[in-house]
């Protein structure tokens, strides 16, 4: 059998689907870790019926500061907002609302893409703000 770590962000009705065999409660007051095995993560609040999901190789989460690190073959998927995307790392800021990806990354959204070295993406606003790598340029298509 097969498990799944769950991240659950009960206040953004988001749900992160992880590689790993532990399950995670998070939101923005309180993260809480649960040795509970599962297979599919349902977010608990009245969400959009389509989540955010996020794959990585490993990811840690510290329920002081609310922030969550995905690090190794990150995958993105919000099909609410049909946005797609891949990067190395990805950090999520649950008090700010924030995604940080980084290393190589790639976004896909309603046709638009957009590739740079650091691409933040405000949850709230619904927008991506991209930095190239030194001496390169953000490429948007």
């Amino acid at each position: 059998m097969t498990f799944l770590k769950c991240v659950s962000l009960d206040r953004l009705g988001l749900a992160l689907l992880l590689p790993v065999s532990l399950t995670l409660s998070l939101s923005a007051q309180n993260l809480s870790a649960d040795a509970v095995p599962t297979r599919i993560a349902q977010a608990t609040s009245a969400a959009p019926a389509q989540p955010l999901t996020l794959r990585a190789n490993s990811t840690e989460a510290n329920a002081k500061t609310g922030v969550v690190v995905a690090r190794g073959n990150v995958q993105i998927s919000y099909p609410s907002r049909q946005i797609q995307a891949t990067s190395a790392q990805a950090i999520y800021f649950s008090k700010e609302r924030r995604i940080v990806l980084t290393g190589d990354v790639y976004v896909l959204q309603q046709g638009n893409s957009l590739r740079g070295e650091n691409i933040t993406y405000l949850v709230d606003e619904g927008r991506f703000v991209a930095l190239p790598q030194a001496s390169k340029q953000v490429e948007a298509i």
